[in-house]
Order: structure tokens, then C-alpha cells, then sequence
């Protein structure tokens, strides 16, 4: 089985007892232009095998990274969501962090789930993305990847959005019906701005999703999705990083890396997952 930065860690760090675990969820069912999402987990994994350990100024894996074996994704959607819950609910319930790896962005459903359940008291979610995902439905499934964000604000879950560019009218409406944060990415990209404060009351706990397409197309022609005038690879991480500043993070997901024969995004998605790991 492969396993995340595999090349560096001790026998201590990769352990069960370690803090990080790494859940590959190699999911491409609803994709609806560009394909190829189910081969993300395996490429991020691969491609970090060439990762230093120390990641800006930090070096998480000192606090151990486990790889679990990939969901199988199979099944139905219902059941491919309450398998991967299963999983986040018993890394969070054990004191680790889980760290889910797409595949389509849809499986946050599931992983966002799975920590409520083990929580069992309100948190909120950062989401990086190119597109809002808060359509009912879309091509009439409602666990689509452009779906996935309407069903968790839908259980209650406060969300802020940074780096959207492409939303449907419906999606405007919902962000206004949902009271949801959102800083777009025209207005950090041509502000040139690299830190949002996040509202008072928004929760202390913490969930991150970064779909890669999040980046501009320049930085990550890999996903299927990708849309112009999108954050810089500094500019995105430093949005969550500071969103977490004075918060806990109770996991976060890595979506929608669609390899295309260039380890080079394959290498920058790894990179990505290591430096949220140094933000927990």
C-alpha cells in the first residue's frame, strides 16, 4: 500500500498512533467536464515520496502520519458517504486529525459528517474553491460534487468561501438564505489579499476543503474544472492559515486533483496536504 511521505517518516511516525490520517478516497462518480479525479489520491500520495519534511518553517510530521487503506467506491453514493463518515468519525473520536484526499469533491459530504458526528457540537468549515457547490442538485443527483456544500449548510454547518468564481443564480440566492462568508476571488486577487478575518461568531472549530481548482489554472491545470483569475499558491494557503489562527482544526480534505501526466501538480497537491497539516 502506498503511504503518504513514506520516503521520510520513521517507523514511530507512520504508526497508528499518529495524529495525521491520511484517508484516500479515490471517488470519481459525478464529474461533469474533465475526468480523471479517481486517480488524485494515489498521485498526491506518490508525489509526496519526494516532499522534505520541513514545510515552511514547520515540520508536522514529527507528530506522525498514518496512511489508511483507500474507500472503496463502488458502492452507491449514500454508502460510499457513510463509509468514508465512518472513517473521520474514528479518527476524531481517537484525537487525530483526518486528512481525506480526493477524488471528487462530493466526498466532503461524507468526511464532514463523520467529524460532526464525533464532535457533537457546532464547527465551521473554510472551503477554497473555484465554485460555490451549493446547487440542490445537479444532472439530478443531489451527492454531486456542485451539490455538496448546499447539503452540509443544509445540516447547519457555518461555512466561509474563498476564491469562488463561478456561481449559478441559485447558488447566489443560497449564500443570502444562509447567512454564508465569502470573500470572491476577483476581489482577493486584484486586492492582492492574503489574510480575511473570519466573523465573531463564526465557530472555533474548524474544517478545511481545498478543491485545487481553488488555484488559478496556471499554478493547477490538473482538475476538471478549471476556471481563470484564481489565488496564488501562497495566497491560498495564507487564507487558511489564518482563518485557523486562534481556532482548532478538526480535519480538512484535498479534492479534485485530476492527474494529467505532469507530476508537477501531482507534486503541488502533495505539498498543499503537508503545509495544512503544519496549520493544524
Amino acid at each position: 500500500m502506498s503511504v503518504f511521505l513514506d520516503s521520510e517518516l520513521t517507523e514511530i511516525e507512520r504508526s497508528e498512533n499518529a495524529r495525521f490520517r491520511v484517508i484516500p478516497v479515490p471517488l470519481e462518480r459525478t464529474v461533469s467536464y474533465g475526468a480523471g479525479t479517481a486517480n488524485g489520491p494515489n498521485a498526491i500520495i506518490e508525489a509526496s515520496n519526494e516532499l522534505e519534511r520541513i514545510t515552511g518553517h514547520a515540520e508536522p510530521c514529527v507528530e506522525g502520519i498514518f496512511t489508511e487503506q483507500p474507500i472503496d467506491c463502488d458502492a452507491d453514493l449514500p454508502t460510499v458517504m457513510e463509509n468514508i463518515a465512518n472513517r473521520t468519525e474514528a479518527a476524531v473520536r481517537s484525537g487525530k486529525v483526518p486528512v481525506t484526499l480526493g477524488g471528487e469533491h462530493s466526498l466532503s459530504y461524507g468526511a464532514v459528517m463523520g467529524v460532526a458526528r464525533a464532535l457533537g457540537q457546532p464547527f465551521g468549515m473554510v472551503q477554497i474553491d473555484a465554485h460555490a457547490d451549493l446547487r440542490e442538485a445537479y444532472q439530478g443527483e443531489k451527492h454531486s460534487h456542485a451539490s455538496v456544500m448546499h447539503l452540509l449548510t443544509d445540516k447547519g454547518i457555518r461555512l466561509a468561501q474563498f476564491g469562488v468564481r463561478a456561481f449559478s443564480t441559485e447558488e447566489a440566492k443560497s449564500r443570502l438564505k444562509n447567512n454564508i462568508f465569502h470573500v470572491d476571488a476577483e476581489e482577493l486577487v486584484t486586492g492582492n489579499i492574503h489574510a480575511v478575518d473570519l466573523p465573531d461568531d463564526f465557530p472555533e472549530l474548524i474544517y478545511v476543503s481545498f478543491d485545487v481548482d481553488g488555484l488559478d489554472p496556471s499554478l493547477m491545470p490538473a482538475t476538471g474544472t478549471p476556471v481563470p483569475g484564481g489565488l496564488g499558491y501562497y495566497q491560498a494557503l495564507r487564507l487558511v492559515e489564518h482563518s485557523l489562527k486562534g481556532r482548532r482544526c478538526v480535519g480538512f480534505d484535498v479534492v479534485e486533483l485530476a492527474p494529467n501526466g505532469s507530476t508537477a501538480w501531482d507534486f503541488t497537491a502533495a505539498q498543499i496536504v503537508y503545509r495544512l497539516m503544519a496549520a493544524c
